[in-house]
């Protein structure tokens, strides 16, 4: 998928002073996405900072997780604040959390939306409602997040009562890694699902980044 154009190249955090920098808040499943992204395109002066990436499955502590992690960064004097998360679930709370600090948020519903590009994922949307999807994370941690919690290792006839209703494994690839496509073709075998990979690389998040450097 093409690239937008590389931003100017900005000043390095060393020469920044801190109410200068932009720090983002992200959610920890996106934090390698997020430093590739900014080494690829210079953004020198982001930082970042990450909640925990189980939060994928506890959406309810996200939006209060955010709040403190906003005043705490208040605190140490960093004025310009971003949020890499998408709604993920919150139903609202996230925007309220962003909307009471002034912090503006990636658009969308989740990663999985924005890593397609929210125009494409609306496209697909109706037809992957039996989709379960998968990232370069998730198949990095597929054994964290999925077999160990969830039993399967131990209680694989749990399978059939976490996935029956899926029909298809797809995989949102955002670097081109036989290591990590192997495991998601496994996983499909695995829980019983067809499988199909998008080659999505960032998705809308470098233009989210740069939208955030920009504005500051």
């Amino acid at each position: 998928m093409n690239e937008r154009a590389k931003p100017e190249k900005v000043l390095s955090p060393a020469k920044v002073p801190v109410p200068e920098r932009v720090l983002v808040i992200g959610c920890g499943m996106i934090a390698r996405e997020i430093l590739a992204v900014r080494d690829r395109y210079g953004f020198d002066h982001l930082e970042l900072t990450c909640l925990p990436a189980e939060f994928h499955y506890r959406p309810e502590r996200i939006a209060p997780a955010m709040d403190k992690a906003i005043q705490e960064a208040r605190a140490q004097g960093y004025r310009h604040i971003f949020a890499g998360y998408a709604d993920c679930g919150t139903g609202g709370g996230l925007d309220r959390i962003c909307e009471k600090h002034g912090v503006e948020r990636i658009e969308g519903p989740h990663c999985f939306a924005f890593y397609q590009g929210l125009s494409r994922f609306e496209a697909v949307a109706e037809a992957d409602m039996l989709s379960f999807y998968m990232t370069d994370f998730l198949c990095r941690q597929f054994d964290a997040f999925f077999m160990k919690p969830m039993g399967l290792d131990r209680h694989p006839e749990l399978i059939q009562d976490f996935f029956g209703n899926y029909q298809k494994l797809v995989y949102l690839a955002q670097t081109e890694d036989p290591a990590l496509e192997a495991v998601a073709q496994k996983a499909a075998l695995l829980l019983g699902l067809a499988y199909e990979k998008r080659q999505t690389g960032y998705g809308d998040l470098p233009a989210a980044l740069a939208g955030a450097l920009q504005k500051h």
